[in-house]
């Protein structure tokens, strides 16, 4: 990449995230309720986010060859119960991926 090409990508990428989080305070007043299917929304996706990053990270292992999915499906049950533990998403994620690491490391 060139330096333009460069300072163009940092640039709409810094005007990107700055509009996503600015939208919601110039869509949504203060002064009126938040619309229900919003609050919904805030509920729903985490967990469906979630369930779509697993489903993303176990769609290229082979069950029948190499390890068979074990690290993979260790990693799943301890982030599963460390989070159902402590209900912090981001230790679940964060505590399931070193226990992975070190698992595809050692096995």
């Amino acid at each position: 990449m060139t330096l333009i090409q460069q300072i163009i990508t940092i640039g709409t990428a810094a005007l990107g995230t700055v509009t996503t989080r600015a939208l919601p305070f110039l869509v949504f007043s203060s002064k009126k309720p938040t619309p229900k299917y919003i609050r919904y929304l805030g509920k729903a996706l985490p967990s469906a986010v979630f369930a779509m990053l697993v489903i993303y990270c176990l769609k290229n292992v082979s069950f029948l060859s190499g390890t068979h999915g074990i690290p993979e499906l260790l990693g799943i049950l301890l982030t599963g119960a460390v989070h159902v533990w402590k209900r912090n998403m981001f230790l679940s994620i964060l505590v399931g991926t070193a226990f992975y690491m070190v698992l595809i490391r050692l096995i």
